[in-house]
């Protein structure tokens, strides 16, 4: 690209530190030019270890930037990047987008009269095997169910167990949004949530219809003490099985090529994408939907 992005960073924590940053930072199309977190002293050790400011305030940062990448609570998120988008920001998001679907829809509509381009991190969407899976299930057709789990012990130990929207929402909000991405982008859109059910440890399962007539189920947890976690989706109908069996791209590697998509998008003045602010406001309405069902 004759020219980098100038990209702003809003969050300062162990995603943030373990792939947005350095993503940003080394993708040849962008430029970590500020960073801003609710600590200031988190802010600039981020900043510093990639070459960027440290933002005093978030309007700063708006003002000395195209685009923004956020990487922060859905609470937080879902107001701010209005704000951004409001202001002609371009905007990559993390999952889900805001935290509820008032907030989702608002921002959606932000982006879209604003005309600026959005992507979503979903992060295995980006994951070759994961593009090609997806080719191989188009092709062939004749799909009528999937099963998927993603069991984890996240909220237990490691990086993100002192993270309080996690341990509020839980894996519904956190890891099912992938889940849910996957299991509508093989099967169909998700209509409706058939059943959702989560016990006492934290253990989500959801029954889902899809459009065409397939279902498919999911189990989600972070509470469950499995080193390395354990993830696995599986598709079945006339023709077998396939399964995602591999997870050989790192979710930097995957930011990376979420990131190609983003400049490419702001280069070209595309504005639509298949995990664009569109595909998180479609997400935010099956969490809401599982989240009624289950009475939580």
């Amino acid at each position: 690209m004759d020219e980098q992005l100038r990209v702003g960073l809003v969050g300062a924590g162990p995603w943030a530190q373990m792939v947005h940053a350095p993503g940003i930072a080394n993708h040849p199309g962008t430029r970590l030019t500020a960073v801003w977190a609710r600590r200031q002293e988190a802010a600039a050790e981020l900043a510093g270890a990639h070459g960027a400011s440290v933002a005093e305030d978030y309007a700063e940062m708006l003002s000395t930037v195209d685009a923004v990448a956020f990487c922060v609570p859905p609470g937080v998120q879902g107001e701010m990047a209005i704000q951004a988008a409001q202001a002609g920001k371009h905007v990559v998001l993390e999952k889900p987008i805001a935290a509820t679907v008032d907030v989702a829809e608002r921002l959606a509509a932000a982006v879209e009269e604003s005309g600026v381009a959005s992507l979503v991190v979903l992060t295995r969407r980006y994951a070759p095997e994961t593009k090609e899976l997806l080719k191989q299930l188009h092709r062939t057709g004749g799909w009528t169910g999937a099963d998927a789990r993603w069991l984890a012990g996240a909220l237990l130990d490691g990086p993100f167990s002192n993270s309080p929207w996690r341990h509020d929402r839980g894996a519904l909000d956190d890891i099912g949004p992938h889940a849910f991405d996957l299991l509508d982008a093989a099967l169909g859109q998700i209509t409706d949530v058939i059943a959702a059910h989560r016990n006492a440890t934290g253990l989500w399962q959801v029954i889902l219809q899809h459009s065409g007539g397939a279902t498919s189920t999911v189990s989600l947890s972070l509470n469950l003490p499995m080193q390395p976690p354990f993830a696995d989706f599986t598709v079945f109908g006339e023709h077998g099985h396939r399964t995602l069996s591999s997870r050989d791209t790192t979710a930097l590697e995957c930011y990376t090529n979420l990131l190609d998509d983003f400049v490419a998008m702001v280069h070209s003045g595309t504005t639509t994408h298949e995990c664009d602010v569109h595909r998180g406001l479609h997400l935010q309405r099956v969490l809401d939907l599982a989240r009624r069902k289950a009475g939580a």
